[in-house]
């Protein structure tokens, strides 16, 4: 459905996009993550031509995208980070006004607009202002005003942010309902959990690259970290910690002044067994004691170095 060949992007001495290649397959929830700077806003932009590049290609939907693609930008829907809605006109109003952009015949807008309503569950609020809403009802509006045109392709930055738990669910469920029923979806978040949960494939930009890209359980296997173990309230000495670095498989260890010891390990089979039949052996006592398998957050850490909110 879209693919991102080569694309360079400067803004004078600063590259924003490395020779940035991108494939997504129609019908994908499809991941985009990178830590602040790496070049994912700048890549959205060139996609929807609202950016020139330097250098590169960029086809959607089989087409090459230009500043004036009016019949593929049709196909479109952006949901931005910052909520974008008129603050004097209803809800309502407002999904009117945004589907309208795209659909001009009024009984057809208006069958459209009362499906995004009921799909994002605004019945109750349609007639009040944007400011009297709370802020998960508010990223639920401004989520209606994207996807009221029922567009192939959509485009999510950050649709959950500073919202509660119950309405990000109800966001969450929703972008996969919006999948079953056949939009192809670009999704960035910093909540690794929610990528994890919805997207089918991921890709990690850095630096305006591309480094890594799989499934969730694709990426989790290019690192290093295959198991990460927790104690508690125990007390070691230096030799001790030094022993535990020795063990099978262990390949960093970290104890922190709260007497908490954190294990990494290259193999997630009987780590723990032996670090407990150790400190058994030495006759150490602890607390609790909690064993991992790596997340979505542990890869991005060890392939950028860097936590994602940075």
């Amino acid at each position: 459905m879209i693919h991102i060949e080569n694309l360079v992007k400067r803004y004078g001495d600063l590259v924003a996009l490395d020779h940035l290649n991108l494939d997504i397959r129609e019908g994908e929830i499809f991941g985009l993550l990178g830590p602040n700077g790496s070049g994912k806003t700048t890549a959205i932009n060139c996609l929807l031509a609202l950016l020139r590049y330097d250098k590169g290609e960029i086809t959607v939907f089989g087409k090459q995208m230009r500043p004036d693609s009016y019949d593929l930008k049709q196909q479109i829907g952006v949901v931005p980070q910052n909520v974008a809605v008129f603050e004097q006109m209803t809800v309502y109003e407002n999904i009117d006004y945004f589907c309208g952009l795209y659909i001009k015949d009024k009984q057809r807008r208006r069958e459209l607009v009362e499906e995004a309503i009921a799909f994002t569950g605004l019945e109750d609020y349609r007639k009040m202002l944007p400011r009297k809403l709370s802020g998960g009802l508010l990223r639920r509006l401004n989520i209606a005003c994207g996807i009221a045109h029922k567009p192939r392709l959509i485009i999510m930055d950050e649709p959950t942010v500073a919202v509660d738990p119950q309405s990000r669910n109800k966001i969450l469920e929703g972008i996969q309902e919006l999948n079953r029923q056949g939009s192809t979806i670009i999704y960035t978040s910093h909540y690794m959990e929610e990528v994890e949960q919805i997207c089918s494939r991921v890709v990690i930009m850095d630096h305006g690259r591309s480094i890594a890209s799989g499934t969730t359980e694709e990426l989790k296997r290019m690192i290093r970290t295959a198991e990460t173990i927790y104690i508690e309230n125990i007390a070691l000495d230096e030799g001790q910690l030094y022993t535990i670095e020795q063990l099978p498989h262990v390949f960093q260890v970290n104890y922190s002044n709260e007497q908490t010891l954190t294990v990494k390990c290259t193999s997630a089979n009987h780590n723990l067994i032996r670090i407990l039949n150790y400190l058994q052996e030495q006759g150490i006592s602890f607390g609790r004691v909690f064993s991992e398998l790596p997340t979505l957050n542990d890869v991005f850490l060890e392939i950028t170095g860097k936590e994602l909110r940075d």
